[in-house]
Order: C-alpha cells, then sequence, then structure tokens
C-alpha cells in the first residue's frame, strides 16, 4: 500500500531566503501528524507545497507514490483543505458552494453527500443562507464540510478552530475525530492550540525558522523536555536559538 503522505527533502527559497529548509516526514493512513511552530515558522509554505499551490525549489511531496508537481490535476481527488486564510465565495448560498465543490472535486451523487454534510455538520439552518452573512462560527463549519466533501485520502487542517468559541472548537474537534475513525483519513494539523494537538494528534513535529527541531509523540516530547504540556513544550523549543 503507498504511503498516503510522503514530504522528502523539501525546501523553499523567497527571495534568497530560506521559508522551509529540507525537511522531511510521512503521514499513514489513519494517522494525525501535527506541525507546529511560530508564526512565519513555515508551516502554511510547507502545506502550499503539499496541495501544489508553490512549486517546490528541492525536494518533492509525493501522495499516493505519485509528484504532486507533476500529477497535480490527477491528485485532486486525494487531497482537501481548510484555512482560516481562505473564504468560500461570499456571494452564494452556502448550498451552492457546496454544489459547486463538489463538481469541482467530481463528486458522485452529490446530493447525497451534501445530505450527509448537512446532518453531521449542523448545517440544515444555514445552508440556503448567503454564506458572506455567517458568523465565524457558521463559516468554520461550512468549510469544514468543503474539505471533507470529496473524501479525501488527505487532509490538510490549518488551524481548524482559529477564533472559534470553546463549544463549536469542540464540536469540530469532535467532528474531525470521529470522521477520521470513519475514514482512516490521514490528516496533516497546523494548529497554535496545543491542548488541541495534545488531543487529536499521534505525533507531531516542530518548525522554526524553515526547519524541523524535534519530533514525536505529544506525551514523549513532554516528557523529554521536562514539562507539563505541550503549550509549555512549544514555548521552550521555539524560544531556542536555532
Amino acid at each position: 500500500m503507498q504511503t498516503p503522505l510522503e514530504v522528502i527533502n523539501l525546501s523553499k527559497v523567497f527571495d534568497n531566503k530560506d521559508a522551509v529548509k529540507n525537511i522531511s516526514f510521512k503521514i499513514n493512513q489513519n494517522e494525525i501528524i501535527g506541525i507546529l511552530g511560530p508564526n512565519g515558522c513555515g508551516k502554511t509554505t510547507t502545506i502550499g507545497m503539499i496541495l501544489g499551490l508553490l512549486k517546490p525549489t528541492k525536494g518533492k511531496v509525493l501522495v499516493k507514490g505519485m509528484e504532486v508537481e507533476n500529477e497535480r490535476v490527477n491528485l485532486l481527488e486525494y487531497l482537501n483543505f481548510i484555512s482560516p486564510y481562505i473564504e468560500l465565495p461570499k456571494k452564494l448560498t452556502v448550498k451552492q458552494n457546496l454544489e459547486v465543490y463538489a463538481r469541482l472535486y467530481d463528486v458522485k451523487n452529490i446530493k447525497s453527500k451534501i445530505d450527509y454534510l448537512i446532518d453531521k455538520l449542523r448545517l440544515n439552518e444555514i445552508i440556503n443562507k448567503i454564506t458572506g452573512e455567517l458568523s465565524s462560527g457558521q463559516k468554520n463549519r461550512v468549510s469544514l464540510a468543503k474539505s471533507i466533501i470529496n473524501d479525501p485520502v488527505v487532509l490538510l487542517l490549518d488551524e481548524p478552530t482559529a477564533s472559534l468559541d470553546p463549544e463549536t472548537g469542540d464540536f469540530v474537534r469532535s467532528f474531525i475525530e470521529e470522521y477520521q475513525r470513519e475514514r482512516g483519513t490521514s490528516i496533516l494539523l497546523a494548529s497554535h492550540n496545543m491542548s488541541e494537538v495534545e488531543r487529536l494528534c499521534s505525533s507531531v513535529f516542530m518548525m522554526n525558522k524553515g526547519v524541523i527541531i524535534d519530533q514525536g509523540k505529544p506525551k514523549e516530547l513532554i516528557k523529554k523536555h521536562g514539562r507539563k504540556n505541550m503549550e509549555e513544550v512549544f514555548l521552550k523549543l521555539t524560544r531556542e536559538k536555532l
């Protein structure tokens, strides 16, 4: 069986500055891996290269054994993502947005897929509302629906609970757990919420200034660095000089 996602010696240079420096990792089936680090550490650049939106300076990204740079169109059905920095078309209704993305991803039986998402993500009351008029929590659930509309093999979650209230954040995390158990999806989670990372991730890797500075299971990293939780580990590692 091909590894769902493998990143090999990946680097990206912008204006002679290394945004990502020779990183490697992989995600197996039915695994959630966390990618952690301060703003500007290279997380979003890495995600952009995995999605094929950015061309690597060096290295490669493999999805199911195929190189993303060469097979972007063919790999579209296997990938999807959510990011707080990218909004869905604001003038379309929620239902229209989901229908558009379902067609873009060549989803079969669109109606039953949207009905499933309405039920699982509590979209019934907002399904016919204009997306731009929704609250941040409602938009988040719609974006999450969009991110799994094609049942991706690899799901990239860039701060999926950013700016959410505690109840909505917990709902989203519970949904991710349930969905991943049901589908066996391979998930890369970028988050600044360390309790979320401890809850969801089987292992994590820490980035700073474009390089991976440490990696392992959350409990192992907490013990290794003599800290009480992942937040303390995060602060320790990101404050150390490289």
